[in-house]
């Protein structure tokens, strides 16, 4: 079945709330730092959903979300924003929280907790109803039990016309064989990181890299695009790599940035533009994040055409 208008934007990870804290250097083991500030925000897979949405793209959260301030945050932080959540609440747990470390140099460090937000089943994933030309956004983070059987069931009973992004994480590369193996199997799209790539591929340049990520997708018109963070990234579609340049700035926050990247990149193939275009802009909504503070910090449409337009000159 043809999507009736422009195709969705559909993530099935998880949307948690990051506790975000700055911190002048990482506690020794047994020790203590003390943070300058502390915000609450919505995060994980709620970054891509705002970055995606601030584009102009329909976006839909498909995972599970849960009862409590935890839970409320995400509801409300994502319908501020137009993204529509497709299962309903679940009525005995919340969701859980990320805790982020950030240092002066803008690294960040996590602490993750397990709440409501793995509880998904097939049956609250297909709440989604993807269709032909949807792309629906996968995290290898979701890649583990108890999220990991609802969702490999749900993503290869999908139909063919789906288009499916994995996003693996620095987990990926843990994951047992098999299971890679599967995910891979019903994947069209590979966007990651250059170190991630190089975890699939055993290749530190990115243009190899993501030649070599092509052949583990499954067949059809597989693309693999690998980022190098201000450096850029390297689209592989239609059996052709291009490089294309980043912009780098003087980052205050990189918590997002990556997830940004993927929520421009998604929504602009949403909305019609070819990968290199959409990649293009999304390089542009990666370099507008790091400058400032929060994980869903994306710039929208504009602002991102504004930035390219000073690039020009």
């Amino acid at each position: 079945m043809l999507h009736p208008m422009s195709p969705r934007v559909i993530h099935t990870a998880q949307a948690l709330v990051d506790e975000v804290v700055d911190i002048p250097t990482l506690p020794r083991r047994g020790g203590n730092s003390m943070a300058s500030t502390y915000a609450r925000y919505a995060g994980g897979a709620a970054n891509i959903l705002i970055a995606a949405a601030r584009q102009g793209a329909e976006a839909i959260h498909a995972g599970a979300h849960g009862s409590g301030p935890n839970g409320d945050l995400i509801r409300r932080e994502l319908g501020e924003e137009g993204v529509r959540l497709t299962a309903e609440p679940l009525t005995d747990l919340d969701t859980g929280i990320c805790f982020v470390m950030i240092e002066p140099s803008a690294e960040r460090t996590f602490v993750t907790t397990m709440g409501a937000e793995r509880r998904i089943t097939s049956e609250s994933l297909q709440t989604s109803a993807p269709v032909d030309g949807d792309l629906v956004c996968v995290s290898g983070y979701s890649l583990i039990e108890p999220t990991l059987g609802p969702l490999l069931e749900w993503l290869e009973a999908l139909p063919r016309g789906v288009v499916v992004v994995l996003d693996p994480g620095a987990i990926f590369a843990e994951l047992p064989e098999d299971i890679r193996r599967r995910v891979l199997e019903v994947t069209d799209v590979w966007t990651s990181n250059a170190e991630e790539a190089q975890a699939l591929t055993g290749l530190s340049d990115i243009a190899a890299a993501a030649a070599a990520a092509v052949p583990h997708l499954r067949g059809g018109e597989p693309v693999a695009i690998v980022r190098d963070g201000p450096k850029g990234c390297v689209v592989h579609v239609d059996g052709t790599g291009t490089y294309l340049a980043g912009y780098p700035q003087k980052p205050v926050d990189t918590n997002g940035a990556g997830d940004t990247h993927t929520g421009v990149l998604v929504a602009e193939r949403a909305k019609g533009a070819a990968w290199l275009e959409a990649a293009r802009r999304a390089n542009a909504g990666g370099a507008i994040k790091v400058t400032r503070k929060g994980p869903a910090a994306a710039p929208d449409a504009a602002e991102i055409d504004d930035f390219l337009a000073r690039q020009e000159h």
